[in-house]
């Protein structure tokens, strides 16, 4: 580690990665479900919707603290950018395949690993621009990213699985969504005072995708499989669960 802190860029690198790293957590509960029925499936997109909700409204809350008509700008355009997405993928649906899923399954993956890994860019750049606070405060925020990450890795297997993704693919792409962070740390440790002030467009970006991929995408699919009264309980649970970890770590 001392070799490290003579090397300030590669300090930041490594502190970013551990956060990506982190997210593939998120695939280990999958490996105890042995058979992917109708009802896992429901739940799944229920806990995954819910943990998605949970991370935008933390998302929006910390954007706004900064500049909120900032924060309301990238909302929009985090809808606006999964309207166009939905559109191309839409439009070639029957030919989409990933990981051996096709059509819908295949849409929502690509979709779920899309949105974390452009919102990625917005946490890696918090991490970067943390160091110019001091060592203290980039060890805290990278901890607190790094927890925050596990339920995203969660979410993301939680719409994968069900598909027939393996877990080994659940966490590398819970991975590879957050590789993001390492690459926009550095960047932002050498440009604080520009990447702080694009931060609150980032976050709200993140959420608008997000909340447009809950509704749209999510609890359709849910209702479609399991009782109104289960997914929604569900949904409400795991997104108070989210809420919960932003809020005391």
């Amino acid at each position: 580690m001392s070799w490290l802190h003579s090397h300030p860029v590669l300090f930041v690198f490594w502190y970013a990665l551990l956060t990506a790293v982190a997210t593939a957590l998120g695939a280990i509960p999958f490996a105890f479900i042995k058979s992917v029925s109708k009802r896992v499936v429901g739940y799944s997109n229920a806990l995954a919707a819910g943990l998605m909700l949970g991370a935008s409204f933390g998302l929006i809350v910390e954007g706004a603290r900064e500049r909120g008509g900032a924060t309301l700008v990238g909302v929009l355009l985090g809808v606006v950018f999964m309207l166009v997405v939905q559109r191309f993928v839409g439009g070639h649906e029957h030919e989409t395949e990933f990981l051996g899923a096709r059509g819908v399954g295949a849409r929502k993956m690509l979709l779920i690993i899309a949105v974390m890994t452009v919102h990625s860019f917005a946490e890696g750049a918090a991490v970067g621009v943390s160091f110019g606070g001091g060592e203290s405060l980039a060890t805290a925020i990278t901890l607190a990213v790094a927890v925050h990450n596990i339920p995203e890795g969660l979410a993301i297997s939680a719409v994968m699985r069900p598909q027939g993704a393996s877990i080994l693919s659940c966490a590398w792409w819970s991975f590879f969504s957050s590789i993001p962070q390492p690459l926009a740390a550095v960047p932002a440790f050498l440009f604080v005072e520009k990447f702080a002030a694009t931060l609150p467009y980032g976050l709200g970006f993140a959420a608008g995708a997000m909340i447009f991929m809950v509704l749209v995408e999510l609890l359709p699919e849910a209702y479609e499989q399991e009782s109104s009264r289960g997914i929604a309980a569900a949904a409400t649970l795991s997104m108070l669960g989210m809420v919960a970890v932003q809020r005391f770590l």
